[in-house]
């Protein structure tokens, strides 16, 4: 069974940074991917990253190109997302799941939501 933990979430000014870690267990890093979801008050669920198992060309969302890295560390079983230059729309709780990239596309597996954390960016 597959179970994602994520953590690093707390409360940060616009501008701020910070890292959010994702911990896997029961999970074959040398095959899929992890990535990450947002799900904030009122809105729709958002993806906005994935990286490989290989980690070659993550994917992310138009939203936070440029501004978030993903990162992973297949010995430590953690996926990272550095978050820098955080906006309050950013403001939402982070999921990390199993994801895979094909050919440019990304594709979610929704049946691997770990427990999210809060991310709160204050103007």
């Amino acid at each position: 069974e597959v179970q994602l933990q994520a953590s690093g979430g707390g409360l940060v000014q616009a501008g701020g940074s910070l890292r959010l870690s994702c911990v896997a267990s029961g999970f074959n890093f040398d095959a899929d991917g992890i990535g990450w979801f947002r799900q904030a008050p009122g809105k729709e669920r958002e993806g906005i990253s994935c990286i490989s198992s290989t980690g070659d060309t993550p994917y992310y969302a138009d939203s936070v190109k440029g501004r978030f890295t993903i990162s992973n560390d297949n010995a430590k079983n953690t996926v990272f997302l550095q978050m820098n230059s955080l906006k309050p729309e950013d403001t939402a709780i982070y999921h990390c799941l199993e994801c895979s990239i094909v050919e440019g596309k990304v594709y979610w597996n929704h049946d691997t939501w770990g427990r999210g954390t809060l991310v709160t960016v204050s103007s």
